[in-house]
């Protein structure tokens, strides 16, 4: 059967979610268009809405409404740390799992020659820039454990050491290959409180 252009480019559209396939894109357009066209239109309305409000926080470059994050903005966090992270959905993870009462920094990614990602994508400058701030005593790195995480990690450890600052990775409990958002909160809670030096 032939969808309609519009119906089908409904469908494309969906396909942009992590984890939609053609038939998951396929199965939400219909239920939207049959059965919920009121929760469509929320939909339509938050969308539009966190599109235009959301951006990030100039500190630590999460996801915010306001130019500082809540975390940035609450003067009850430690300063002196600063934990690394790829993604805003792993400063959730380490929220939720964790005591950790800190503050963040959130790259967005990891080092990717290949698919052309290096420092600049990372915003590696502003990391740079916040540690010569003289506030941050300890770096901890909760990179995932992937290649691409671990060199991301051994990259920022370098720019740490470079101004003296004490430097810990997120320890045992984290599978190799695993990314933090998907990892039971007893586990990463586990990995963060055994955090160990990272050598050179």
């Amino acid at each position: 059967m032939a969808y309609s252009p519009l119906l089908t480019r409904l469908m494309e559209a969906l396909r942009c979610l992590p984890g939609v396939g053609p038939k998951s894109s396929q199965r939400m357009a219909l239920y939207l268009l049959e059965r919920e066209r009121e929760g469509a239109q929320r939909l339509v309305d938050v969308l539009q809405e966190a599109l235009e409000r959301v951006g990030h926080c100039q500190r630590c470059r999460t996801l915010s409404e306001q130019s500082l994050c809540d975390i940035c903005g609450d003067p009850r966090r430690l300063a002196a740390q600063l934990c690394i992270v790829e993604t805003p959905a792993d400063v959730l993870a380490v929220e939720q799992a964790t005591d950790y009462r800190g503050h963040y920094f959130v790259l967005h990614g990891h080092l990717s020659p290949l698919d052309g990602i290096g420092p600049g994508e990372l915003g590696l400058d502003r990391l740079q820039a916040l540690l010569a701030g003289g506030e941050v005593t300890e770096v901890i790195l909760a990179t995932n454990p992937t290649v691409e995480g671990d060199a991301t990690a051994y990259y920022v450890a370098d720019l740490a050491r470079e101004r003296g600052l004490r430097v810990t990775r997120i320890a045992y409990g984290v599978p190799l290959g695993g990314e933090l958002e998907y990892i039971d909160g007893g586990t990463l809670s586990h990995a963060f409180s055994g955090r160990r030096e990272l050598g050179p």
